[in-house]
């Protein structure tokens, strides 16, 4: 083996070594750097080991990682994003298909509650995200939220947790596959049946969810989240040098923007929906940081995340709905006239795709990792390996297609798996994950600091339990009566959904 290559490609922080490994290492011939050590019940989880022996890979010790298991040299490397790759990751899962729906959130809100709502929201889910960094690493055989529900809820809190988990992401590759059937729809002016364009999604979805890790993914995410802001940048400054939005009725016109709106309860619980869908790649984040190089790096990687989609957010949201007012259109790809949105549907193509990807490995991952956990075609490339692999992909694509065509109702769709299942995923359980942690602390240590995060850790699950009842009852509704318009989208339709 040439210097070049390492002798084990992942080692990290959760990698569990037997006493003999240590002696072993401590005697061999060779440069090797260890950054930091975690002492937890006698076992010791090595931050970062870097070998520059050379040799054969017999000659080196194995690793094992807290959740992939044995890591060998000729298997698929599970620990290889690095910090910029995982802060991409991250606003991948974030800006993609929440953004599209914010300028229509602050129409129903008004702008400034809208604004503000948007801040609070950001708050509360950087803080969730922050817990899930400390979890993992206080925690490193965590891989999902069903290991935080296993933990503070024992079984039944595995199953919901990780049924929720599953469903949640295969709704989100649901509205993936949409929102891609209706940018070819945009792009083409309608060249074939809608039905016929969910199918070709779902189609790319079986393909691409189908790389192996997240590393392989991580370039995608870059030119994801690149033109993805391309298309949504090239909206905002259009609307801005147009006289009026596209659907703006003929002669003079002006925006009919409102600072403040009085909508009904329904209407504001499905938009409050939507902002928590704009932010709930919560959960996904224990998927990524489990395939970090050096998860040390997650809480820098998570404060760019944030400050990127939070800064655009706003800007997104204020000017396109100040310029467009009541006739912002949903997607707000939509917002600029018919010319526009074929450019910025054609713009935004490659990074709804991107969203899509992710949207379906990480449940199909998931589910693999359950299935061959503790075996050795986890990390072989055997054919068990790949057939279950390519089995759980197919799968995940399989269900969210169908989501797509029977929920062929883009906003609606958001408000619902915002509700339903975002906020199941984003609040609740990391005010409970927090208390696992704390509420053990002898009572002479309980200072104010303490007794101010129980309140905060209370607040985060009632208004997470607030949000999705409420939200869910809006988002109900309005797909009712969506339905029941004259003219409305039907299931596997073939009907031009663009607008």
């Amino acid at each position: 083996m040439s210097t070049s290559t390492p002798c084990i490609r992942a080692a990290m922080p959760s990698m569990q070594y037997t006493n003999q490994e240590e002696l072993a290492l401590e005697k061999a011939p060779t440069q090797q750097r260890t950054y930091g050590a975690e002492k937890k019940g006698g076992n010791t989880a090595l931050q970062t080991i870097v070998s520059q022996q050379q040799g054969s890979m017999e000659s080196c010790p194995q690793a094992h990682d807290a959740v992939f298991g044995v890591v060998t040299e000729g298997g698929p490397n599970y620990r290889s994003v690095g910090w910029i790759g995982t802060a991409f990751l991250m606003m991948k899962t974030q800006i993609g298909l929440g953004v599209l729906s914010i300028p229509v959130v602050f129409e129903t809100l008004g702008m400034i509650p809208g604004v503000i709502c948007l801040l609070v929201i950001a708050t509360i889910t950087t803080w969730s995200d922050y817990v899930v960094g400390v979890f993992k690493f206080k925690h490193p055989e965590v891989y999902g939220i069903d290991d935080v529900g296993r933990l503070v809820a024992g079984s039944p809190g595995y199953w919901i947790m990780g049924g929720a988990f599953c469903l949640y992401f295969i709704f989100l590759s649901g509205s993936a596959m949409l929102s891609i059937s209706i940018a070819f729809n945009a792009v083409s002016l309608h060249g074939t049946c809608t039905a016929v364009f969910v199918a070709v999604a779902a189609i790319l979805a079986f393909l691409l969810g189908s790389i192996q890790t997240l590393g392989r993914i991580s370039w995608l995410a870059w030119i994801g989240v690149v033109t993805l802001l391309s298309a949504i940048f090239a909206v905002t400054i259009s609307v801005g040098l147009e006289d009026k939005p596209a659907d703006a009725p003929d002669g003079p016109w002006e925006s009919d923007y409102q600072l403040t709106a009085s909508p009904s309860f329904a209407d504001a619980a499905a938009a409050l929906s939507s902002l928590v869908f704009a932010y709930a790649g919560t959960p996904a984040f224990f998927s990524i940081v489990s395939e970090m190089r050096d998860p040390r790096q997650y809480t820098k990687s998570l404060v760019l995340c944030q400050g990127v989609v939070t800064v655009v957010y706003v800007i997104i949201g204020i000017v396109v709905y100040y310029y467009c007012g009541s006739y912002v259109a949903s997607p707000a790809l939509g917002s600029a006239g018919q010319l526009m949105k074929r450019i910025s549907y054609g713009l935004a193509l490659p990074g709804l795709i991107v969203s899509m990807t992710l949207m379906t490995h990480l449940p199909a991952k998931y589910v693999f990792v359950r299935a061959l956990g503790g075996t050795k075609h986890l990390t072989s490339n055997t054919l068990i390996h790949w057939a279950v692999w390519l089995g759980c992909t197919a799968g995940t694509a399989l269900i969210a297609y169908i989501i797509a065509s029977a929920i062929p109702v883009f906003d609606s769709l958001v408000s619902l798996v915002g509700a339903l299942l975002g906020t199941l995923m984003s609040f609740q359980p990391m005010g409970c994950m927090w208390l696992y942690d704390n509420w053990g602390v002898a009572r002479e240590n309980r200072t104010m600091k303490w007794k101010l995060m129980v309140c905060w850790c209370v607040f985060v699950i009632v208004s997470g339990s607030f949000l999705m009842i409420a939200g869910t009852y809006g988002s109900v509704i309005s797909i009712m009566e969506s339905y029941s318009e004259d003219g409305g989208t039907s299931a596997w339709s073939c009907a031009d959904n663009s607008g």
